[in-house]
């Protein structure tokens, strides 16, 4: 059992604000203090202290991608855990059956342990093979249908917590009510689907949609498409708000239609990096000016990590409370994670420190010091 931790100031718990302390373990052993009415004011001394960020969509960071195999997850985790990350998914890209296999192989190696300093792997974000091969965007060209007995196989590698599926796809919707009933949460993503489609998909039993407005059908007023679909009906959506991905206006009008749309990186392993080539998959990627592309200029994942995603809402306008359910709350709410994504005695002591400018202080991964050494 870790030792008793105890930190001091303003802690975010699911009632609301508490100027005071938190006692943790590897769990939280208790909250006191004064309740706050609102967002601590300058008045209101001390840090922010908030449920660690959680990130259902990462391909990479610290100069590895989850498609090589071998320890790239470890050294991912370990470079989000140094960003606030206290949980993830692992997240694939479109590949032939072999490469899928080194990589969830790989995965669940990670999810079976937690290293010491490194984020929490859940499981897998399977971002195709089953999208549209009209809509990769930096997906590579191997896209196929799905079938229920190649997607027990892989979920028999590494847990497949996360699906991204194109519904337009002969066979598709019968596949996602399949996969619904099992527990597994199935995105629309990669999709050249019409707004009928994506309302079929939902009913059917979708469940979000993958980094809402890329790589699917845009909005028209007499053709609202995939993103329309999703403005309309969608209670969760994953959104990468690293400024480049998404508009600012198209991000606050998500914001006003999506009740708990919820943030993620996308980041490939030029995350954490300085500028030059990295993989992608079986792709080589560029890594300047604050992106990543591939030759031909279209965006391929990005450079983001979660702390930013947070400081980039509150400059949206965001307060710190909201901020923190998109980063952290919304996305452990939608896995079904019941200990994790809040501040409340018994959960998880996964837990980031921000100064009053929003800079990370300290992270905590179920109750771990994390080193922020080169974060």
């Amino acid at each position: 059992m870790n030792a008793l931790t105890q930190l001091h100031g303003n802690v975010l718990t699911p009632q609301g604000w508490t100027h005071g302390s938190m006692v943790f373990d590897q769990r939280i052993r208790s909250i006191d203090g004064r309740p706050l009415r609102q967002q601590p004011r300058v008045i209101d001394e001390g840090d922010y202290i908030l449920p660690g960020f959680i990130d259902l969509h990462v391909h990479g960071g610290g100069g590895r991608d989850v498609m090589e195999g071998g320890d790239a997850v470890q050294v991912l985790s370990r470079l989000h855990a140094r960003h606030g990350t206290t949980s993830l998914l692992a997240t694939t890209m479109t590949a032939p059956l072999e490469e899928l296999e080194v990589a969830l192989k790989a995965i669940r190696a990670s999810t079976d342990k937690r290293l010491p300093g490194h984020a929490r792997v859940l499981g897998v974000h399977l971002e195709g093979p089953y999208i549209n091969p009209g809509k990769l965007g930096a997906q590579p060209d191997f896209a196929i249908a799905a079938s229920l007995e190649q997607v027990d196989y892989l979920d028999g590698l590494a847990p497949i917590k996360l699906i991204t599926i194109a519904p337009e796809v002969d066979g598709h919707l019968k596949l996602v009510c399949k996969l619904a009933h099992r527990g597994m949460k199935v995105q629309i993503g990669h999709t050249a689907g019409s707004y009928d489609d994506g309302v079929a998909a939902l009913a059917h039993g979708a469940s979000g949609f993958t980094h809402l407005f890329n790589a699917m059908s845009g909005f028209h007023h007499r053709a609202p498409g995939m993103v329309g679909a999703a403005l309309a009906h969608a209670q969760y959506a994953e959104l990468i708000p690293d400024l480049l991905h998404v508009h600012p206006g198209a991000i606050r009008a998500a914001l006003r239609s999506i009740p708990r749309l919820f943030c993620v990186t996308d980041s490939t392993a030029a995350a954490g990096m300085p500028d030059g080539d990295y993989a992608l998959g079986r792709q080589v990627v560029h890594k300047c000016a604050g992106g990543v592309r591939l030759d031909d200029g279209t965006l391929a994942g990005s450079v983001l990590t979660m702390d930013q995603a947070l400081r980039n809402l509150i400059a949206l306008g965001m307060d710190v409370a909201e901020a923190s359910l998109r980063t952290s709350t919304y996305a452990a709410d939608y896995l079904g994670l019941a200990d994790r994504g809040r501040l409340a005695t018994g959960h998880y002591a996964d837990v980031v420190v921000l100064d009053r400018q929003f800079a990370l202080k300290a992270v905590y991964v179920e109750g771990e010091e994390i080193d922020l050494a080169d974060a």
